[in-house]
Protein backbone atom coordinates (compact mmCIF):
# COMPACT_ATOMS: atom_id res chain seq x y z
CA UNK A 1 0.00 0.00 0.00
CA UNK A 2 1.49 3.40 -0.95
CA UNK A 3 1.81 6.01 1.86
CA UNK A 4 -0.64 9.11 0.74
CA UNK A 5 1.17 12.61 1.03
CA UNK A 6 -0.80 14.09 2.93
CA UNK A 7 -1.24 18.21 2.01
CA UNK A 8 0.37 21.59 4.72
CA UNK A 9 -0.27 24.64 5.74
CA UNK A 10 1.48 26.93 7.86
CA UNK A 11 -1.03 28.92 9.81
CA UNK A 12 0.16 31.53 12.44
CA UNK A 13 -1.17 32.26 16.11
CA UNK A 14 -1.87 35.28 17.64
CA UNK A 15 1.01 36.57 18.31
CA UNK A 16 2.30 35.92 15.12
CA UNK A 17 4.36 32.46 15.30
CA UNK A 18 3.74 30.34 12.54
CA UNK A 19 2.91 26.78 12.98
CA UNK A 20 2.93 23.72 10.51
CA UNK A 21 -0.15 21.43 10.41
CA UNK A 22 -1.22 18.31 8.00
CA UNK A 23 -4.82 18.74 6.49
CA UNK A 24 -6.73 15.70 7.82
CA UNK A 25 -9.33 16.55 5.69
CA UNK A 26 -11.82 19.17 3.63
CA UNK A 27 -14.80 19.07 3.22
CA UNK A 28 -18.14 21.63 1.73
CA UNK A 29 -21.85 22.47 2.85
CA UNK A 30 -23.75 23.13 -0.20
CA UNK A 31 -26.64 24.54 1.49
CA UNK A 32 -24.61 27.37 3.16
CA UNK A 33 -21.91 27.27 0.43
CA UNK A 34 -19.26 26.99 3.15
CA UNK A 35 -15.75 24.94 2.89
CA UNK A 36 -13.90 23.74 6.18
CA UNK A 37 -10.81 22.41 7.08
CA UNK A 38 -9.92 20.07 9.69
CA UNK A 39 -5.90 20.24 10.42
CA UNK A 40 -3.51 18.40 13.54
CA UNK A 41 -0.38 19.77 13.97
CA UNK A 42 2.47 17.95 12.10
CA UNK A 43 4.35 16.81 15.05
CA UNK A 44 0.89 14.91 16.46
CA UNK A 45 0.46 13.85 12.96
CA UNK A 46 1.66 10.06 14.04
CA UNK A 47 0.72 10.13 17.37
CA UNK A 48 -2.26 8.11 18.71
CA UNK A 49 -4.25 11.10 20.34
CA UNK A 50 -4.10 14.71 18.33
CA UNK A 51 -5.26 17.83 18.93
CA UNK A 52 -7.31 18.81 15.97
CA UNK A 53 -8.41 22.28 14.77
CA UNK A 54 -11.04 22.84 11.98
CA UNK A 55 -11.72 26.40 9.90
CA UNK A 56 -13.81 27.71 7.93
CA UNK A 57 -12.43 28.59 4.63
CA UNK A 58 -12.77 30.23 1.64
CA UNK A 59 -9.94 30.27 -1.09
CA UNK A 60 -9.06 33.14 -3.75
CA UNK A 61 -8.33 32.68 -7.49
CA UNK A 62 -4.99 33.44 -6.69
CA UNK A 63 -5.24 30.33 -4.89
CA UNK A 64 -5.03 32.31 -1.45
CA UNK A 65 -6.56 30.69 1.98
CA UNK A 66 -8.11 32.88 4.10
CA UNK A 67 -9.07 30.94 7.86
CA UNK A 68 -12.18 32.27 9.87
CA UNK A 69 -12.62 30.64 12.92
CA UNK A 70 -16.01 28.30 13.98
CA UNK A 71 -18.12 30.06 16.25
CA UNK A 72 -21.23 28.99 15.97
CA UNK A 73 -22.53 25.43 17.53
CA UNK A 74 -24.51 24.64 14.00
CA UNK A 75 -20.91 24.49 12.44
CA UNK A 76 -19.06 22.61 15.28
CA UNK A 77 -21.35 19.67 15.19
CA UNK A 78 -21.59 19.21 11.10
CA UNK A 79 -17.55 19.35 12.16
CA UNK A 80 -17.55 16.99 14.80
CA UNK A 81 -20.00 14.55 12.49
CA UNK A 82 -17.69 15.02 9.57
CA UNK A 83 -14.50 14.05 11.78
CA UNK A 84 -16.60 11.18 13.28
CA UNK A 85 -16.71 10.12 9.62
CA UNK A 86 -12.70 10.23 8.64
CA UNK A 87 -11.92 8.60 11.70
CA UNK A 88 -14.21 5.55 11.55
CA UNK A 89 -13.29 5.34 7.54
CA UNK A 90 -9.61 5.67 8.58
CA UNK A 91 -9.84 3.08 11.50
CA UNK A 92 -11.37 0.30 8.87
CA UNK A 93 -8.70 1.27 6.12
CA UNK A 94 -6.40 0.21 8.87
CA UNK A 95 -8.04 -3.12 9.44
Amino acid sequence: MALEEKERIIIPDESGEEHLFEVLFTFDVDQTESSYMVVVPVEQAEAEEQEVFAFRYEESKEDDLTLHQIESDEEWNMVEEMLATFTEEEENEES
